[in-house]
């Protein structure tokens, strides 16, 4: 990324930590901190919570298009942060640029820094299959490999990544138990993902990123092909994940933010608008644009 350099925010070593697991014996070591960036607690009258993520002047391009607009956003850790705004804002390329999925897009490239536990991701030095284990993603359509076992889709993203488990059963089961369907399907494991309904193939996603052990997990509108039945069971689903893990969630839905989000950033235009408490933001937000959105004047 440009300009990478002169930042304050970055260490003196830009190699990305380890995942969670491998950095348990690494829980002392003081990283450098960006002094002017805003705190979680300075944007969103939180001060408690720790950003677990940080951008500062992101910015993102389809070639010469501009689509985001130096966004300075905090995420807190082990909390929800949904981003809502109308179609075209920029919200997907946003989370997309958090686990540097966006630069995979033919002629999309992005200026700006985005921090995981202080460290740039997008410094020469870090390891971009690294990254996106830590920092997972699932996306708007439940997308289990068709021609895999449900077992085999679980395990997907070790394989893909080269590493192997002692106990590969175990594995399995503790994702499905951590999306709730061990119950459901623990005795038809061998079965395709594909012969599962819309809401289980979505879970079963959530599972295989789950399954890397990663620390951020990041979801694209994951219920918009969802029933009502099944996009309750994602957002309960929600509530006990943030507990492990940092969650950002892109929504169309004003009442799913409300629903399962601790922070909410409403995005218009590629720029960021307002950023705070999700109870904030939906009964007095400070910025006009932002009770226009809410209240359905527009989007």
């Amino acid at each position: 990324m440009s300009s990478r350099g002169s930042n304050p925010a970055h260490p003196s070593s830009g190699a990305l930590p380890a995942s969670r697991s491998e950095r348990e014996s690494t829980k002392g070591r003081t990283l450098h901190a960006d002094p002017n960036a805003a705190r979680v607690g300075d944007e969103a009258g939180a001060s408690e919570s720790h950003a677990k993520m940080r951008t500062h002047a992101l910015s993102a391009y389809f070639g010469a298009a501009q689509v985001l607009r130096s966004i300075d956003l905090s995420i807190a850790e082990k909390r929800v942060t949904a981003v809502i705004g109308p179609s075209g804002c920029g919200k997907s390329t946003f989370i997309r640029c958090l686990n540097r999925m966006h630069e995979v897009g033919p002629g999309a490239r992005a200026q700006g820094h985005v921090l995981l536990d202080e460290q740039d991701i997008y410094h020469a030095s870090v390891d971009v299959v690294r990254v996106r284990r830590r920092v997972g993603m699932v996306f708007q359509k439940p997308n289990p490999f068709p021609t895999m076992s449900i077992r085999d889709n679980v395990l997907a993203g070790l394989k893909l990544n080269g590493l192997r488990v002692a106990d590969p059963s175990s594995v399995v089961e503790q994702a499905l138990r951590q999306v709730a369907l061990w119950d459901e399907l623990k005795d038809v494991l061998s079965r395709q993902g594909t012969s599962l309904s819309g809401g289980q193939q979505q879970r079963l996603c959530i599972a295989r990123c789950l399954a890397l052990e990663p620390e951020v997990l990041l979801m694209d509108e994951p219920c918009s092909s969802l029933d009502p039945i099944a996009t309750a069971r994602v957002e309960e689903l929600m509530h006990a994940l943030r507990k492990n893990y940092t969650i950002v969630i892109v929504t169309h839905n004003m009442q799913q933010a409300a629903r399962v989000a601790d922070f909410t950033a409403f995005f218009y235009m590629g720029q960021l608008v307002e950023h705070d408490r999700t109870d904030v933001i939906f009964t007095r937000p400070k910025e006009r644009r932002t009770e226009d959105y809410i209240t359905g004047r527009f989007g």
